[in-house]
């Protein structure tokens, strides 16, 4: 059970980060400050994606 409940959290872990990466790219930010927020989320999948949701770029580009 314990290799099935890792693996789930893996996979949700694994969606939330493409979700943040796709929510990164579609920012308004420079392509500087969306290639450093995605460095982060890819290297430090959880807390990257935990200093992105409060931190992060916002808004959509126009």
């Amino acid at each position: 059970m314990d290799i099935q409940v890792s693996g789930i959290l893996g996979l949700l872990i694994l969606i939330a980060d493409v979700w943040a990466i796709i929510n990164i790219v579609q920012s308004s930010a420079s392509m500087v400050e969306k290639l450093i927020w995605i460095l982060v989320v890819l290297l430090l999948p959880v807390i990257g994606l935990i200093v992105w949701f409060f931190a992060g770029p916002r808004g959509r580009a126009a």
